[in-house]
């Protein structure tokens, strides 16, 4: 079954890619949960964003009883910074892989971090905007993006320049 690419994907379908049954064997997987950032994909494109090269925006929900909580920090509970910073690895790894670049990704870097606030078991939802800047593919596949990530609706995360490789094995 070849890959069929769509605007939207549920956790089911991330499931998917986590096992390589979306965009095929030896091409772009996500993380299996816990690692798995969000919940689902609400919309990707390759128009608009900031840049007119796509958009792309997920989801994840707030539990009080997920895991980072229990460890990061005991009686301080707390998402942890760096798995914000990686779902927004995790999605530009997504996005390359839906445009049908073949390979593995990898995280190559990242321009700049801002924390402006933290995610607490009272929150409800993350949501993270990634507006991609530049899809290279040639001998070798690049990704650059920025993006945002809210929580309950206020900017907590701010990226530029987030970088991904395409690799086959």
């Amino acid at each position: 079954m070849s890959f069929q690419s769509k605007s939207s994907y549920d956790y089911d379908e991330l499931i998917d890619c986590a096992m390589g049954r979306l965009f095929g064997q030896g091409n772009a997987k996500l993380p299996l949960p816990p690692l798995l950032m969000f919940d689902r994909i609400i919309h990707i494109s390759d128009e608009g964003g900031l840049y007119g090269k796509g958009a792309l925006i997920a989801e994840l929900d707030i539990k009080p009883g997920q895991w980072f909580f229990d460890c990061h920090f005991v009686d301080d509970p707390v998402m942890p910074g760096c798995l914000g910073l990686d779902a927004f690895w995790q999605l530009l790894g997504f996005y390359v892989g839906w445009t049908g670049a073949p390979g593995i990704g990898r995280a190559i870097g990242v321009g700049m971090v801002k924390f402006s606030g933290q995610v607490l078991p009272q929150n409800r939802k993350v949501v993270y905007r990634l507006h991609i800047k530049r899809i290279i593919n040639y001998n070798i596949v690049l990704g650059t993006a920025d993006g945002t990530m809210e929580v309950d609706d206020k900017i907590i995360y701010e990226v530029k320049d987030i970088k991904i490789g395409v690799f086959q094995k």
